[in-house]
């Protein structure tokens, strides 16, 4: 039994919980490593979430273990070990204090972000690929992740290359498979290549088989790695001490100014005195072509005496002043110390220069960048591990921003101790070639170097196993999104849930970066995916603030969304400065993934800021639009199409929708509605099925637009709703589509007709454009194609320009691209045609559009007595049932007779106006049923065909009146009509109003014309005359348009809105 406080809200209990139930169960959310799929397949129980049948401890790592320790670990790397005082040295202390400093400000912006982004709500396990997917829809996320995939993949190429090169130089050269020794240049490099690619797929290969095995040995692995990192910068610091006390004996030779290869010597002299005997040296030997001191010698070793200078003279020493400007070298060139002078032949070749300590590469302020970066990225360790935090919400901001402090100001610190206690040519030593191929950081340490080179070691190999444990979960987190279809493969692994097949492809694509073989050559590929998912984390973040979501709630309260942009900007920046062609090739790829995702991905709906911005972009927009009408030149057809539906509530006329799809070109709105019957509570389920209906239809047609569905009590209130109120503040349509109606002269159509002429006249009161397609079965598909023929414009009055401005969109679509344009005009008694052709010709060519031009002259001539005698009938058929109240059955008869009298008068009066008519199938406009109104009882009239030619029908004596009084209608008109016997015998008495006449004329004529001159065009667009001002006209009306468009095959009558809609101005 319900509790009597909520009895009042029983109903409600079957679909939304009690607030009991509900806090409970968010108390007892546990933020377990669950991975993105997996947390959401929990709570929307979708197939493939594996409850766990052992219970689950509750996760309990805090701030110091689970986020800050992991970012130190990942920040600090090879990069540190291997690179950091060769940029120093080349760099200058300046520049690389601002390398340093401006990519550990790009970490630090990013991380604020990031903390903002994982404290608003839960962040499951997933870090960066969850928060932007989540933040940025599926799109970007799925790009991003790819790219954020890619980056820690080549990191851990980067990290076993670092590995094999700590290993093959400073740890067991004689390891090398390619011996170095006497090989000189590029054949040395090419060795070292080649040694570093052979060790890496093994070292590769063995890592990959320990993660197969299991993921437990490389995170019982992982402190043992954190103490060597650890250890190592403590060594380094404890070694800066030692140098300000008693700085180390550490002998670099030079001979002049220029660095000795420490192995092309063995004391740093040209020549030793043993026993007052002089005696060359090793050194000798290499520059000259004997050992004898007559021996002809290399000529700056004549020149130039050898020194020998303290390679770490100490960081009291004062250094620090010579170290402070960058010395970019190109490749091949030969480290000189700066301050000492060398006499040396500029113009002279350069001799023997495999004994001195030469260039790798060329360098650069961009390459440092570019190497540099990797050495900051790490900052997402504590967000990957939010599953295993006791409080993420608190620790991945404390603990991120923490870690991002200590490394900041263990780098900075580094470059300028870097500076102030090693000499120049030492830190420009990239492979401590000088200094008897000792790590040049371990040279500085205290108090072995080896301290330093197996801490560097086994850190490298810690980071490399973390790698290519990560990168395989990123992937399968992806792959069991869903979101990149052709991805899916790899969502699947073991039975324990470990990604075997993503680690097979993470292991693939490691591969490649081992065969680059360079380590500075991988860094910067890994720079830009890294850069790419940092700058839209800041994205994400930046959008969220400024869009106001009112999801956005984090509890990291100092983030600003100017930050984020700075740290976007300076992400952006950093691209382009590492590598502006490996930055293209990323973009190039995240592009690609967005687009794949696009066309191809699952649609998700994460409720994602990319939607929110679309909202505030429309939103800016439509408050845009409101500031005034558009200009003529961004005018274009923002289209209400009006269409009806059957019963099963599918769409009764599908070619209007086609038709709308070829005027599309213009790109402007469209809007399909209909209107439903009823009331909104009876009949809402028929109008979502209208709708479902037009979607589907709109969707085949490939018409992009939005469709609309009202109910209304009737028909006719409905389109005029749909009228007044479609589209939103200034997206609104200019133009309304209607079919013109089908069999209008039928009785049980005749509201159809009413109702199309109301819209008629809603349309001009409203100042909006009409078009109205004519026997709309006929008009081609979108799949059909044209290869010859014409659009016909009968340009009779300016309407704007509308007709010039239809054709022209019309031959943009590929159906009417191969038909050509003509356009007509009707010259008048008064007018020069001559005159006018060429005024229309010069019109158009300053419009830019290529049209045939003729004008058709049309005199005045006699109205004939077949016109007369047809304007006659119409007006004798509405008068009479005006005055008749008549049932259906009733009104068939009378009329039939009214018919039959006046077709044999016709025939006797003018039998040379006899011609055949051919009336096509017409497309039904807004189909509407008769309202139940007094008025309309009187309106359900059969209509007099307007052909005089039919089956034989008896003569009639003489005139109408004659026949209607010799008629079975005799009879009932006594009945009906005997209190105003005199007024029925006016009526048939009655002479036709002469403008009706002048109309029926007018209208006969151009029907003529336009037959003769456009019988074989595949589309007609004709002005469409304006409706009767009052309502006693309506049939008169239609029997007008009927005439003018008589036997056409396709017409598209056209009213302009009254503005002009095409300029001849650019």
């Amino acid at each position: 039994m319900q509790p009597a406080c909520v009895f009042l809200l029983q109903e409600e209990m079957d679909t939304s919980p009690m607030v009991s139930s509900l806090l409970s169960t968010l108390a007892n959310y546990s933020n377990l490593p669950t991975g993105s799929k997996e947390h959401e397949e929990a709570e929307n129980n979708e197939e493939g979430a594996r409850p766990s049948k052992k219970p689950v401890k509750a996760p309990q790592l805090g701030t110091l273990m689970g986020v800050y320790l992991p970012c130190i670990q990942n920040i600090f790397g090879v990069i540190l070990f291997l690179r950091m005082t060769w940029m120093v040295g080349i760099g200058g202390v300046f520049g690389s204090f601002i390398i340093v400093f401006m990519c550990c400000s790009t970490t630090m912006l990013t991380a604020i972000s990031m903390s903002a982004i994982a404290t608003n709500g839960v962040v499951p396990a997933g870090g960066s690929y969850y928060m932007i997917s989540r933040s940025l829809g599926p799109e970007f996320g799925g790009a991003v992740g790819i790219c954020f995939y890619l980056g820690t993949t080549f990191a851990g190429a980067m990290y076993i290359l670092g590995c094999i090169e700590i290993l093959l130089i400073y740890i067991v050269p004689q390891a090398a498979i390619f011996k170095i020794e006497g090989l000189e240049g590029s054949e040395a490099e090419a060795a070292l290549l080649n040694n570093m690619r052979v060790y890496g797929t093994i070292v590769l290969s063995f890592m990959a088989l320990v993660v197969f095995v299991g993921v437990k040995y490389v995170n019982k692995l992982a402190l043992v790695f954190l103490a060597c990192v650890i250890l190592s910068i403590l060594a380094v610091y404890a070694g800066v001490i030692k140098t300000a006390i008693d700085p180390p004996v550490f002998p670099v030779c030079l001979l002049g100014n220029r660095t000795l290869m420490s192995k092309g010597y063995d004391v740093c002299a040209k020549v030793i005195e043993i026993d007052n005997d002089t005696i060359t040296t090793k050194l000798w030997r290499s520059f000259c072509d004997s050992e004898y001191l007559n021996a002809t010698c290399d000529e700056y070793f004549t020149n130039n005496n050898v020194t020998e200078i303290q390679g770490i003279p100490g960081v009291t020493s004062g250094i620090l002043a010579e170290n402070l400007f960058g010395n970019y070298l190109e490749k091949g060139m030969i480290l000189e110390k700066r301050g000492l002078v060398s006499d040396s032949d500029p113009d002279s070749p350069t001799t023997n220069s495999n004994r001195f300590v030469l260039a790798d590469i060329t360098s650069f302020f961009t390459l440092l960048v570019g190497i540099y970066f990797p050495s900051v990225t790490g900052i997402m360790a504590g967000s990957n591990r939010s599953g295993d935090l006791r409080d993420a919400q608190k620790s991945i901001p404390i603990g991120t921003i923490a870690a991002i402090t200590t490394t900041s100001t263990v780098y900075m610190s580094c470059v300028v101790l870097f500076g102030a206690c090693i000499e120049g040519v030492v830190l420009r030593d990239k492979f401590g070639e000088g200094v008897s191929g000792n790590l040049v950081i371990g040279t500085l340490a205290w108090p072995s170097p080896w301290v330093i080179v197996f801490g560097s070691f086994f850190s490298t190999c810690g980071a490399g196993l973390q790698s290519l444990t990560g990168a395989p979960r990123l992937l399968q987190a992806i792959s069991r999104d869903g979101i990149i279809p052709f991805l899916r493969v790899f969502g699947h692994g073991k039975a324990n849930g470990e990604p075997t097949w993503a680690l097979l492809l993470t292991a693939s694509i490691c591969e490649i970066g081992i065969i680059i073989a360079s380590l500075d050559a991988v860094a910067p590929i890994l720079s830009m995916f890294f850069l790419m998912c940092y700058m839209f984390v800041n994205l994400a973040c930046a959008l969220q603030t400024l869009l106001r979501t009112p999801n956005w709630r984090p509890r990291f309260k100092f983030y600003h969304w100017a930050l984020s942009f700075l740290g976007m900007s300076l992400c952006l920046s950093l691209m382009f400065i590492c590598s502006w062609y490996y930055a293209i090739v990323a973009m190039g790829i995240a592009t690609c993934i967005y687009k794949y995702i696009e066309f191809c991905g699952a649609e998700k709906e994460w409720g994602d800021g990319i939607r929110g911005i679309s909202l505030s972009a429309a939103r800016f927009a439509l408050m845009r639009l409101e500031e005034g009408p558009p200009h003529t030149k961004n005018w274009r057809p923002q289209i209400l199409v009006l269409v009806s539906v059957d019963a099963e509530q599918n769409v009764e006329q599908p070619r209007l929708l086609s038709l709308t799809n070829q005027l599309k070109a213009g790109k402007g709105l469209t809007i399909v509605g209909t209107s439903v019957q009823g009331t909104f509570l009876d009949n809402y389920v028929e109008a979502q099925r209208a709708d479902q209906s037009l979607r589907k239809l709109m969707e085949a047609e490939k018409v992009k637009g939005f469709s609309q569905v009202v109910i209304s009590s009737n028909l006719r209130d409905g389109t005029s709703h749909l009228i007044q109120v479609g589209g939103l503040g200034g997206l609104k349509h200019n133009t309304v589509m209607v079919c013109w109606p089908r069999n209008w002269k039928q009785p049980e159509c005749h509201q159809q007709f009413r109702n199309f002429i109301e819209v008629v006249r809603e349309t001009t009161i409203a100042s909006l454009a009409l078009l109205v397609p004519k026997n709309i079965s006929s008009y081609p598909s979108n799949g059909e194609r044209f290869t010859e023929g014409h659009i016909d414009v009968w340009w009779i009055v300016h309407d704007g320009g509308m007709l010039m401005l239809l054709p022209f969109l019309l031959r943009q679509h590929k159906v009417w691209r191969k038909c050509k344009m003509r356009i007509f005009t009707v010259a008048q008694m008064d007018d020069n045609s001559i005159q006018m052709k060429k005024d229309l010709i010069t019109f158009l060519y300053h419009l830019r559009i290529d049209a045939e031009v003729e004008v058709v002259e049309m005199h005045d001539s006699d109205i004939s007595a077949y016109t007369y005698e047809k304007t006659l009938i119409m007006e004798q058929r509405s008068q009479i049932l005006k005055q008749m109240h008549l049932t259906k059955n009733e009104m068939e008869r009378e009329i039939q007779s009214i018919t039959d009298s006046s077709r044999g008068s016709i025939r006797r009066k003018n039998p040379a106006a006899l011609r055949p008519q051919h009336s096509a199938e017409e497309g039904a406009s807004v189909a509407e049923k008769p309202e139940e109104e007094v008025q309309l009882i009187q309106s359900k009239n059969a209509s007099t065909p307007t052909s005089p030619t039919s089956p034989t029908s008896p003569a009639a004596p003489a005139g109408g009146a004659s026949t209607w009084t010799d008629s079975k209608g005799a009879d009932k008109g006594k009945n009906l009509s005997a209190a105003t016997p005199e007024r029925a015998k006016d009526l048939f008495n009655m002479k036709p109003n002469q403008t009706d006449v002048r109309r029926m004329h007018t209208a006969m004529r151009l029907n003529e014309v336009i037959t003769k001159k456009s019988k074989e065009a595949k589309l007609i667009l004709l002005n469409m005359p304006g409706p009767p001002k009052n309502r006693v006209g309506n049939e008169n009306y239609m029997e007008f348009l009927e005439v003018l468009t008589e036997g056409l095959n396709r017409v598209l009558l056209v009213r302009g809105g009254g503005r002009e809609v095409i300029t001849i101005y650019s």
